[in-house]
Formats: structure tokens, sequence, C-alpha cells
């Protein structure tokens, strides 16, 4: 899987992408057909102090999926959007193997030629 993590208007240090892109290569053990991981990470206005912002898009075969997060730190958002795509991930690969075994019960041995 290809990482890029991208920092908008402000510069990330090696440690904190560091930790997001073991974060993420960690998604391979739940789905392995993940072509891509894009990361962006923003400082969001806010009248609180909740304002970094974390959005994962995964790219896989056929589907893009996407999730975005606000907490206090970037390792925090990065968690809780790490949860999201992790249940996104089981829902897409419980949809893959319900496919995938609905043909082959529709199929009758007989069918076949």
């Amino acid at each position: 899987m290809k990482i890029n993590v991208q920092s908008i208007h402000f510069d990330a240090d090696r440690n904190l992408l560091d930790y997001i892109e073991t974060k993420i290569a960690k998604l391979d053990h739940y789905f392995d057909q993940i072509i891509q991981g894009d990361i962006y990470l923003k400082v969001v206005p806010s009248e609180t102090d909740e304002n970094k912002q974390v959005e994962i898009k995964l790219a896989l075969p056929g589907k893009d999926l996407f999730c975005s997060e606000i907490a206090l730190s970037f390792e925090a958002a990065t968690d809780l959007a790490m949860d999201c795509i992790k249940v996104q991930l089981h829902k897409h690969k419980e949809r893959v193997k319900e496919h995938t075994s609905n043909h082959k019960q529709l199929l009758n041995p007989e069918d076949t030629l």
C-alpha cells in the first residue's frame, strides 16, 4: 500500500508522520487489497481546543473509504479516524465476502457446462 501524508498550511514533524504511517500500515492486517492511503492533516478554526483534523482516504478496488475526525491532538484524531476506517473496512470486507459466496450458492453443479 502506498501512503501519502499531507500537512496543509503547516509543517508536521517527523515523529508525527512516523506515528501516522505506522498506524495506517497496520490496516493491511484488516484488508490486504488496499491500493493507496491519503492522509490530510489540518488545523481548523474552532472555538474550542479541538482544532486538529485528520482525514483518511483509502483507495480500494472499486471503492474509496473516507473518514474525518477532529480532536485535541493529531495523534488522538488519528486514533479516532483509524477506528472509523476499521469499521468501514470490516463492513466492506463482509460485503465482498457475501457477494462472492452468493455466486457460489446460485450456481448448481448441474447447470455448469
